[in-house]
């Protein structure tokens, strides 16, 4: 089983990573494959109840990856996590095969709630470099995440989310009304004020001086 899921994470990477020669060295020099191989050990020890001793390997497996994974997280066969610096992954976590996750994600929780409080990302999603998805909610199969994004609500299956906080901006590769962005629009509006604020003043102006020309 080991083997199994090992194969399926190595062909994971051959599958999105065009700078992965052969699956030798992939198995040798990449860090993502190398995290998968240590929680699944983690994990293991958890559910033998050897807790301190799964979080003993954790850390060992942050220490040299820098990646850090909950051993209580369930993480299916054939994730690949590309560069993986920086990537922290919940005790609730739950992560569908097929998943792409990038350096600098965390899937994380918003407080101190006991229960499920870390996020469920669904089958052949793409996280990219630096989101962050906080709390018990659901990432739809197929969903992408934009670099930097703050998720705090579910995302629908086959959206795309950027921003903070996170807004749909395309479903099924289908732009939506969200793309516009709120913060350009106000931007927008102030500078239509301020057009229309310099327009009134010239007109005063305008009246002023002619009022100055009656009374010479």
């Amino acid at each position: 089983m080991f083997f199994k899921r090992l194969r399926q994470d190595i062909n994971a990477v051959k599958a999105n990573d065009p700078a992965a020669r052969n699956k030798f060295e992939i198995w040798l020099t990449y860090s993502g494959v190398h995290a998968l191989s240590w929680h699944r050990f983690a994990n293991r020890l958890y559910k033998m109840h050897l807790k301190l001793f799964a979080r003993m390997a954790s850390q060992t497996c942050k220490f040299f990856t820098g990646i850090e994974i909950h051993p209580a997280a369930k993480i299916s066969a054939g994730v690949f996590i590309d560069h993986g610096h920086g990537v922290v992954i919940g005790e609730t976590a739950e992560v569908g095969e097929g998943t792409v996750i990038y350096q600098g994600v965390t899937l994380g929780g918003t407080g101190k709630e006991s229960g499920k409080r870390h996020p469920t990302v669904g089958r052949n999603c793409v996280i990219s470099a630096g989101a962050k998805i906080l709390g018990a909610i659901n990432i739809g199969d197929g969903a992408k995440v934009g670099a930097g994004a703050v998720v705090l609500r579910d995302v629908p299956e086959k959206a795309t989310v950027v921003g903070v906080p996170a807004r749909i901006v395309k479903i099924d590769g289908k732009r939506t009304c969200a793309e516009v962005d709120p913060y350009l629009q106000e931007i927008c509006a102030l500078r239509e004020r301020s057009f229309a604020l310099e327009n009134r003043i010239e007109e005063l102006e305008r009246k002023l001086k002619e009022k100055e020309n009656e009374n010479l």
